[in-house]
């Protein structure tokens, strides 16, 4: 959630912020309106349990003639004090529901728009001319069907659409994938972690995916769990209420986990293979930083998922994604996009997002700092960054490192985990 106090002091900048993101521009207004109203409600009670406090200690010390009175007006007070509590209770209930529909501040820098408003930053890597190589490139699931990789058909069966079997080289490439990739997090620093794909509402709820993103989770009704669409959910509330010392800032995780979306409003995008699914494993990079640093580590971020993917040797391109498509946590957010060849465009592969302290607040991690000798608490900055989404990363590799023979030429970075392999070569019918 954002500041309450930049609400009060530049409810402007705020309005901008919604309108940027085409959400609503009134509950910036009616959240001043209910803000005011627990404020004054918190004032009248404290006024009457003053009161209250007072005229406790008048009664003792009063006349037979004046504690009739007084006590007569203590009954009164008693009434009115649990009113005004729950008045007071009943407003700030109210501010908190709607301070939680309310997105974070956009980055001045972000570009104002929809899903195709991003704008390009970087690009990286040569595109393959497959017509002068003299063949025609085949999609990830022929390739993957023929490798004997990729069974879509039997994960249909098993399971229902968008679902997939992993099998033989297939299995042996997401856990080369896996490994490589929690192996350069661990280097950078990143601590690794195995999360749990349950959470809490709670949980859902600070990270900010009980909102707009709501539509696409998955929530086990009988027992109130929901599963995370990505392990930055439990990589947040990891350190949920609790209060670090900014010297041990930054902390970095590395999670990997199981990852679950409904896909809601993407019927008939994306139906071939792999690249759209509703189960899939991530490796997520996450880290907690002072406000200060939420910048540089923003950047960070990316050029370790940039590191990641030159690694692979894939071309893509970077982009700084549009204030419409931010998601409610994010202040700013890149993208790294490969080239899918089959499809004649880049298509997201990685995100990197600055949450600054909208996470921290709504899951109360705190920061314990010392500034001009004096202790001060405050919520410290949030940021994730996805390093590996398997299945995409899967297509990407396939399509782009195909040979003509229908084999596909293994990275260097993966040979290792991957017993050497240099080719992955179609299976014998």
């Amino acid at each position: 959630m954002i500041d309450l106090r930049l609400l009060r002091e530049d409810p402007d900048r705020v309005r901008a912020s919604q309108r940027a993101r085409g959400e609503d521009v009134a509950l910036v207004d009616a959240l001043l309106s209910a803000d005011e109203r627990r404020r004054s409600s918190g004032v009248r009670f404290d006024e009457l349990r003053s009161e209250q406090k007072a005229l406790g200690k008048l009664i003792p010390r009063a006349t037979p003639e004046e504690r009739a009175e007084l006590l007569q007006k203590a009954e009164q007070l008693k009434i009115d004090v649990k009113a005004a509590e729950a008045e007071q209770n009943e407003a700030d209930e109210t501010a908190k529901q709607l301070l939680l529909q309310l997105g974070n501040i956009v980055h001045t820098d972000v570009p104002v728009g929809g899903e195709e408003d991003f704008v390009v930053l970087e690009t990286h890597g040569t595109i393959r001319d497959f017509a002068a190589e003299g063949f025609e490139p085949k999609d990830h699931l022929e390739l993957g069907e023929a490798l004997g990789a990729i069974d879509v058909e039997r994960g249909a069966k098993v399971s229902g659409s968008r679902f997939y079997y992993l099998t033989g080289v297939g299995a042996l490439l997401e856990l080369a994938l896996v490994n490589a990739a929690i192996a350069q997090a661990t280097e950078a620093g990143f601590i690794p972690m195995l999360t749990p794909a349950l959470v809490r509402p709670r949980a859902m709820e600070g990270t900010g995916f009980l909102g707009q993103a709501a539509e696409n989770v998955y929530h086990l009704e009988k027992d109130d769990y929901y599963l995370v669409g990505t392990s930055e959910v439990p990589l947040a509330a990891y350190h949920m209420d609790e209060i670090i010392d900014a010297d041990k800032l930054p902390l970095r995780y590395a999670g990997f986990s199981p990852c679950f979306r409904r896909e809601a409003g993407t019927y008939g995008k994306d139906t071939r293979g792999i690249f759209r699914v509703h189960q899939f494993d991530k490796v997520e990079m996450f880290s907690y930083v002072a406000p200060e640093d939420a910048e540089n580590e923003h950047k960070r971020l990316l050029d370790w998922e940039k590191q990641w993917l030159t690694g692979l040797e894939l071309p893509f391109q970077v982009i700084d994604v549009a204030t419409g498509d931010l998601g409610s946590s994010a202040s700013r957010k890149f993208d790294c996009e490969a080239w899918i060849p089959t499809q004649g465009k880049y298509r997201e592969l990685t995100s990197a997002s600055n949450c600054d302290s909208f996470q921290a607040r709504r899951l109360s991690v705190r920061m314990r700092d010392e500034q001009g000798g004096k202790k001060t608490v405050q919520p410290l900055a949030t940021l994730n960054g996805t390093l590996c989404a398997v299945p995409r990363t899967i297509v990407a590799i396939l399509e782009n490192h195909q040979l003509a023979d229908g084999s596909v030429r293994v990275p260097e970075i993966l040979r290792p985990y991957l017993g050497g392999r240099e080719v992955l070569e179609p299976i014998a019918k």
